[in-house]
């Protein structure tokens, strides 16, 4: 049917992964610049699932795909449209073209074609461009064939004009009548992408800039069914370091993956929203703030680069700006076993420890890792720690802290340590790393009174004892 006035109605946009494989960066980014889309003009941002490839399409890729979008918080805003249960429409749709002569049946095998059909080009590349063979010897061999799409006669150009890139030509001579359906009938990506984006009223197709060949094609095809053609828009590939195109070397495979490594889902999507749009020189956003600000007008013609290093800034920024009850759930949705891991400590200990190792965070895993080494205990010591802060007078510090915590009632921590270090008329830091290290294992880590304030008066003097154990045990030895 011919929706007239189409590009006039609400805009409605879709994201149509193709469940044959897990949901990777670069789809979620273009789910994610279609929802902001969408939500920035008061649209409807939808979801299709395209399983026409039925050799590798597989119902787990379908589940992680929507689990991934809902772990991000994009959802469709209609029911979800699983482009397999509509094969007989798009047959119909082949079918129709084929009785009005804008589509025919072509019984070519691949060989005869790749013999007769190859074009050399003056740099000696070669590419197949059919002759119409079977058009023009009106081909009815027994068997089926492809169907083939025709090309309307005296075509010179396909032009259209992208949202982001402006004007786009592609000049006939680079087209054919190209397949639509293959010999078993199941239509072609090109024609059943035309078909079901006019089901559903799109009028804005956002997609990545390898999809941008595909476009005269698909402007033809939306003529010839007599639909109305929506806007395209076609954003810059996702590069990695080295400026080439994103692999599975460069970033995780799967979206989920940087879930089950601890990044939080709002710090991934204003990492994503990032690569190839900006809103001046700001690079952290509410949710609320990408839909206010997001334009295609800002978007970039040239490909982003994916860079690690920033997606764990920006999900450090996030972290340090969460509640510590609410990183304790997100850490549990990571790692289930974290609170058993550490059934000696009270919920406010955790919680306070969290607090405590967040400002050095990328990652949830970073604070769940410490915290379960604080707890599992700071031995074996660092070796170049020891060596650097373990003088002959640590054991006699150490001794007069442990008086001085087992005296301790509810005065600041810090007022006995500076006690000790004014006592042996020696800088607090010689005593403090020290500390640390009998607490940590390591002498970098999280400011020494704090921890001292969280861990609890006889497992911070047990942990000073065996420092001491431990320093009598070397000196024994040397």
């Amino acid at each position: 049917m011919n929706k007239t006035g189409k590009n006039n109605k609400s805009v409605r946009v879709r994201f149509a992964p193709s469940p044959t494989g897990y949901l990777h960066i670069g789809g979620l980014r273009t789910a994610l610049f279609n929802w902001l889309f969408a939500r920035n003009k008061g649209g409807t941002f939808l979801v299709r699932i395209e399983d026409t490839d039925m050799q590798r399409s597989e119902n787990k890729y379908t589940e992680e795909i929507l689990e991934a979008l809902a772990w991000t918080e994009i959802r469709s805003d209609e029911p979800v449209m699983y482009q397999s249960q509509r094969f007989e429409i798009h047959k119909e749709l082949i079918d129709s073209l084929i009785e009005q002569g804008k589509a025919y049946y072509c019984y070519c095998s691949e060989e005869e074609i790749n013999t007769r059909c190859a074009v050399i080009l003056p740099d000696g590349a070669t590419y197949i461009k059919y002759d119409r063979h079977c058009l023009i010897q009106k081909n009815n061999a027994n068997g089926q064939g492809v169907v083939r799409f025709k090309l309307p006669d005296g075509l010179q150009k396909v032009a259209f004009h992208d949202l982001i890139r402006g004007r786009v030509s592609f000049p006939a001579s680079q087209l054919d009548d190209f397949i639509i359906a293959r010999s078993d009938e199941r239509p072609v990506y090109n024609f059943v992408v035309v078909v079901d984006d006019d089901a559903m009223d799109i009028t804005h197709v956002i997609r990545g800039e390898d999809h941008l060949s595909n476009t005269p094609k698909q402007i033809l095809l939306y003529q010839a069914l007599g639909y109305d053609t929506p806007e395209f828009s076609h954003l810059p590939l996702i590069l990695n370091p080295e400026g080439g195109r994103l692999s599975k070397r460069d970033a995780a495979t799967a979206v989920l993956d940087y879930k089950d490594q601890g990044y939080l889902p709002d710090a991934l999507v204003n990492y994503l929203v990032r690569l190839g749009w900006s809103h001046g020189d700001q690079e952290i956003f509410t949710r609320d703030e990408l839909i206010t600000y997001f334009s295609l007008d800002h978007v970039g013609k040239k490909g982003a680069v994916f860079d690690m290093e920033k997606l764990g800034w920006v999900n450090g920024v996030y972290i340090k700006d969460m509640l510590s009850k609410d990183l304790l759930k997100a850490i549990l949705d990571v790692r289930d076993m974290f609170r058993l891991e550490l059934k000696d400590w009270s919920d406010e200990q955790v919680l306070a420890l969290i607090d405590l190792y967040k400002p050095r965070a990328t990652t949830l895993l970073n604070i769940a890792d410490d915290i379960k080494a604080l707890y599992d205990g700071s031995t074996p010591y660092s070796i170049d720690d020891v060596n650097k802060w373990i003088t002959m007078n640590t054991r006699s510090h150490l001794e007069a802290i442990v008086k001085e915590l087992v005296l301790m009632g509810d005065e600041p921590v810090r007022d006995r340590i500076k006690k000790v270090s004014d006592q042996f008329s020696c800088k607090l830091v010689d005593i403090a790393q020290p500390i640390r290290i009998a607490l940590t294992g390591k002498s970098s880590g999280p400011g020494v009174f704090d921890l001292l304030s969280i861990l609890s008066k006889d497992e911070s003097v047990k942990r000073l004892h065996r420092l001491i154990e431990y320093i009598d045990e070397k000196a024994t030895h040397e």
